[in-house]
């Protein structure tokens, strides 16, 4: 039977890596989106040429609601989950004082309490694999004024990762952490204005998200003690 690996987010950048990577490792995928329908159905042509099934799933992940649906399917179509990966993520980068609280509880919903209630709703066919929660240096270091809702979330994330790694016997609990990641979106940033932050923060290079991929299933293959908090700087 083919390892089952789900992935959020996966349409786009590090998601998108992660399932391809997985699928290629022979990991039947279950991939969510919100709004990139076509690149999703892109992708699940890639994966299931590779040799492996994708389901993919509609999923808003600021929705309770739609996350208790989608648990509930996961588990009456899969008796086993072998490596959750909590990609998905929303950056809302604006001045402090032009922040609105929905948009803070929008970062907020989507990069630290959905990835919570997933590993509450699905600890249980998890049992004996991998929860991978895909965290940032701006949690740590790299923060600037105009991220704090981000860097507050992806700091909290880093502190859930360690809380779950002491809730869990049976589950290995990880952070990955990378830098400034070869993304969509970073692409369409100011050339002045990433060239200006990544000498901030002494990185030489991006990161091409298939090296966070890569880095992902060292965790899952490897044998790193539960609740690390893994830093990729570039």
């Amino acid at each position: 039977m083919k390892k089952v690996a789900l992935i959020t987010g996966c349409a786009k950048g590090i998601g998108r890596e992660i399932a391809l990577e997985f699928a290629r490792d022979g990991y039947n995928i279950i991939g969510t989106y919100n709004t990139s329908l076509d690149d999703v159905a892109k992708l699940k042509s890639r994966v299931e040429a590779i040799g492996v099934n994708m389901d993919i799933y509609k999923i808003d992940l600021k929705n309770e609601n739609e996350i208790d649906l989608f648990t509930k399917a996961i588990k009456n179509k899969y008796d086993k989950i072998d490596v959750l990966v909590n990609n998905a993520a929303v950056c809302l980068d604006c001045p402090f004082n032009e922040k609105t609280k929905k948009e803070f509880m929008e970062v907020l919903e989507v990069n630290l309490i959905a990835p919570f209630l997933l590993i509450q709703k699905l600890y249980n066919v998890i049992d004996g694999g991998v929860i991978i929660n895909i965290s940032s240096t701006d949690g740590i270091d790299t923060y600037t004024k105009l991220n704090m809702d981000y860097s507050a979330s992806k700091a909290a994330l880093i502190n859930l990762t360690k809380s779950f790694a002491l809730e869990f016997e049976n589950i290995r609990v990880y952070a990955l952490c990378p830098n400034w990641v070869n993304t969509e979106s970073i692409k369409q940033m100011s050339e002045d204005y990433l060239k200006e932050e990544m000498d901030r923060v002494d990185q030489k290079k991006l990161i091409e998200p298939r090296e966070v991929a890569f880095k992902a299933l060292e965790l899952i293959e490897g044998n790193l003690k539960s609740g690390s908090i893994v830093v990729m700087e570039g």
